[in-house]
């Protein structure tokens, strides 16, 4: 027997006669995953839509007489409350309409109390039987004039005051005033010229529009709770998120719904209210807002990060008792409370991996490391059911 012959005989002796337990140690073990129950709790589905912030009230201000605008009283953009001083229009031509009117009515007042004490002489006269019907009749038809003409020249100076009145411009609404479109100097004309607008801004409404689809099921949610659609379906709580990532969502309620669909876009304009003491919503400002969408369900959630691909599905790895991995199919929904919904497929009662998929092959062992997923996870971005995958 060769030397090479004689090496090969002993190592095969050594290899059978080895302790099963050495063999072992050589394998590596299972490696660790982290594993845990699906968040099994109520959850309401919401859909997104984008819109734009309106102010509730805008007005345009004009004013109401004509003439040389004279004062201006504001800052560009500042905050103005109903009843500020806004524009002044040269007074001087209305203070002299304001004083003729005044003139006037004295001298009607005169002229009425000379009619009268005529008038009352006449009456005393014709019962004595010294006057004539004809002139108690001339006297009668003279106060009456003169009494009508204190009537004409009182609403006259009524007139006057009120123009004089009106070339003090104030603002009519409390809000956000925007630049001044007419310096001091210009010509001003009645009810025409535009000066400047003003919108208010807490509360502040959002419009947006929504498809026929989803119209039905908002007006089914709303008959539930007793109310119409286009009256705020009861005021429907409603949140919006605006392109600041660092903002949290406005909370808000739906007040309002057109009566009827757009005939050519086919669908419907939506408004909701939000407080806005801070000032931060600005109109024209875009949004999105979330509704309402189901009423309350009990959902399957689950992380993002514990949903696999297998060619066109979308999988769950699943671990037994035994530590042993496999798949299962299921149908993603919304992402709610920082967890994706399970539509189909799994019942809240499994075991799944949440972290090192990678780690993981189906009909492999484990190492299993529980954890205890939080009832709601604030890393991540809301999402509506309008927006689910695999479907």
């Amino acid at each position: 027997m060769t030397y090479a012959l004689r090496q090969m005989v002993v190592l095969g002796y050594i290899a059978a006669f080895m302790p099963l337990p050495a063999l072992a140690q050589s394998a590596p073990p299972p490696p660790p995953v982290t594993v845990a129950k699906p968040v099994v709790r109520d959850v309401v589905d919401s859909d997104e839509f984008i819109g734009r912030f309106e102010p509730v009230d805008e007005v345009s201000v004009r004013s109401r007489v004509g003439g040389y605008l004279q004062e201006i009283h504001f800052q560009d953009g500042a905050l103005v409350k109903q009843g500020d001083l806004l524009f002044v229009i040269d007074q001087r031509p209305f203070v002299t309409a304001l004083n003729q009117a005044k003139a006037t009515l004295e001298s009607s007042q005169s002229a009425l109390v000379f009619a009268d004490a005529q008038y009352k002489r006449a009456q005393s006269l014709a019962a004595s039987g010294s006057q004539s019907a004809q002139t108690l009749d001339d006297r009668r038809r003279e106060f009456d004039s003169a009494e009508a003409n204190v009537r004409g020249a009182q609403a006259a100076a009524d007139r006057a005051s009120l123009d004089m009145e009106y070339t003090e411009i104030k603002a009519p609404l409390s809000g956000r005033i925007d630049r001044r479109l007419i310096s001091a100097g210009n010509l001003v004309q009645t009810d025409q010229t535009v000066l400047t607008t003003i919108v208010s801004l807490d509360p502040i409404d959002f419009y947006f529009d929504v498809d026929e689809r989803r119209l039905l099921n908002f007006a089914d949610t709303a008959r539930k709770l007793g109310k119409d659609l286009q009256q705020g379906g009861g005021g429907l709580d409603v949140s919006v998120t605006i392109s600041d990532p660092g903002a949290k969502p406005f909370k808000g309620k739906l007040d309002f719904a057109e009566n009827r669909v757009d005939n050519e876009s086919g669908t419907i304009r939506l408004r909701a209210r939000f407080p806005n003491p801070d000032l931060v919503l600005q109109p024209g400002l875009f949004g999105r807002i979330q509704v309402e969408a189901s009423n309350t369900y009990q959902a399957i959630l689950v992380p993002d990060e514990a949903i696999g691909s297998d060619q066109n599905e979308r999988v769950v790895y699943v671990v037994g008792t035994d530590g042993t991995v496999s798949t299962k199919p299921v149908r993603p929904g919304p992402r709610l409370y920082g967890y994706r919904v399970i539509r189909e497929g799994l019942d809240g009662t499994e075991t799944i991996i949440v972290n090192g998929l990678m780690r993981a092959r189906p009909g492999a062992k484990i190492t299993p490391q529980m954890t205890e997923l939080p009832q709601e996870r604030q890393d991540t971005a809301p999402e509506t059911a309008g927006a689910e995958s695999g479907q």
